[in-house]
């Protein structure tokens, strides 16, 4: 048996170096943005002005960019959810059968994944301006002859198409984890008493990976409420701060405005809405798992 020290030892070891600088990049920033959302300044200047809650009163009932980025990110955020999730369920179920090209498949639809968020804005940004309107030019299809990041409803649905595409490879993976944990022999004792696939879905498969479920939800939600380089490189938040997310928002607050004090309560304000949107959903979800 090893002394209670050198247990110890080993923690502090293997842990605290990982603690350390979470504390340094983390922990402390996120204090020091509470602290500054009190002030007035402008992120360089040696003089921090404390003026209390006046920053929260200016964006709760004078800063209406801010409401209107919100609505932005929000609808954004569940459109992207749930298309990102439903698509990454429906490739997880096609690639868990019985195909000979399923492992390449699974390579193929994970590699968005991989390209940097700047970096697939730029591509897309390609494609829905020049690539597009090639097509549409030799096919006269109505669909690619659109001003997908000219004007606002297209340009929305521009940038859900792009977070989808490079999403749903992710989530799938973690759908297929769970489907192969699924029992075989519950589906098959379901198919003996005549239950259909639809049922076998519904009442089976979904109830037992609702772990896996809880998972891309939580992920998919901080995704979608943490956009910011993407928007920067696909839309830069036009047309008209139509797609300008709250994150873009608490930067051009902060450091193009250079007023770092309202922008760190934009910030303390988005990061108490989010959290309670994710709490709500795990709770929601691991209530779910426990029914199951």
């Amino acid at each position: 048996m090893e002394s209670a020290s050198k247990k110890r030892l080993y923690q502090l070891l293997f842990i605290g170096p990982a603690v350390f600088f979470f504390v340094i990049i983390v922990v402390i920033p996120f204090f020091m943005s509470i602290y500054y959302s009190f002030t007035e300044w402008n992120g360089v200047s040696t003089t921090v002005t404390w003026i209390g809650i006046e920053n929260y009163k200016k964006i709760l009932f004078h800063d209406s960019d801010y409401y209107k980025s919100f609505v932005f990110t929000f609808r954004y955020a569940i459109t992207g959810v749930l298309l990102t999730n439903l698509v990454g369920f429906l490739l997880a179920l096609l690639l868990t059968q019985a195909l000979k090209l399923r492992n390449i498949l699974r390579t193929i639809f994970f590699m968005p994944n991989v390209i940097g968020g700047l970096l697939l804005g730029f591509i897309w940004s390609f494609i829905f301006v020049k690539g597009f309107a090639s097509i549409g030019e030799h096919t006269g299809l109505a669909f690619f002859n659109l001003p997908w990041l000219g004007d606002a409803p297209t340009a929305f649905w521009g940038v859900v198409i792009v977070t989808v595409w490079k999403g749903a490879g992710y989530v799938m993976v973690i759908y297929i984890a769970g489907l192969t944990n699924v029992p075989k022999d519950l589906i098959e004792a379901a198919r003996i008493d005549g239950a259909t696939k639809l049922q076998m879905l519904y009442k089976i498969t979904v109830p037992l990976i609702m772990p896996s479920i809880t998972v891309c939800l939580f992920l998919t939600l901080s995704w979608g409420f943490k956009v910011f380089d993407l928007i920067v490189s696909l839309t830069k938040g036009g047309p008209f701060n139509s797609t300008e997310s709250v994150s873009l928002n608490i930067y051009q607050e902060a450091f193009r405005n250079n007023a770092l004090g309202l922008g760190s309560a934009k910030a303390v304000i988005f990061f108490l809405i989010v959290a309670l949107i994710t709490v709500v959903q795990v709770t929601i979800t691991k209530k779910r798992e426990v029914e199951s």
